[in-house]
């Protein structure tokens, strides 16, 4: 399953593939250890959760869920292009690092 992920704004930021997650420049930068969309990064640190729509936020209050361990590395897949604007939900933000520069 190949999923292009966005900010609030439409820019695309992340790309999942399966139960991994990449930056736009195709680098691993977590996986998918629950049943949900709670992403962790490669370090198993909460990274951000993906919302209906295509849309990868942060939840400014998420609750610890323990080591989620290690899945091993993954593949690499291309360019989506704009998904347009879309309105944060209350609670969340933007994951700044993921954004182009």
């Amino acid at each position: 399953m190949l999923q292009y992920l966005y900010n609030s704004g439409g820019e695309w930021i992340a790309f999942r593939q399966g139960q991994y997650m990449f930056d736009t420049d195709g680098n691993w930068i977590g996986w998918l250890p629950w049943d949900d969309g709670d992403v962790v990064d490669t370090d198993g640190q909460y990274l951000g959760t993906i919302f209906p729509g295509g849309r990868f936020y942060r939840l400014t209050t998420n609750p610890y869920r323990g080591y989620p361990g290690y899945p091993g590395y993954p593949g690499y897949p291309g360019y989506p292009g704009y998904a347009g604007y879309s309105p944060l939900p209350f609670g969340t933000e933007d994951i700044e690092a993921l954004e182009r520069q």
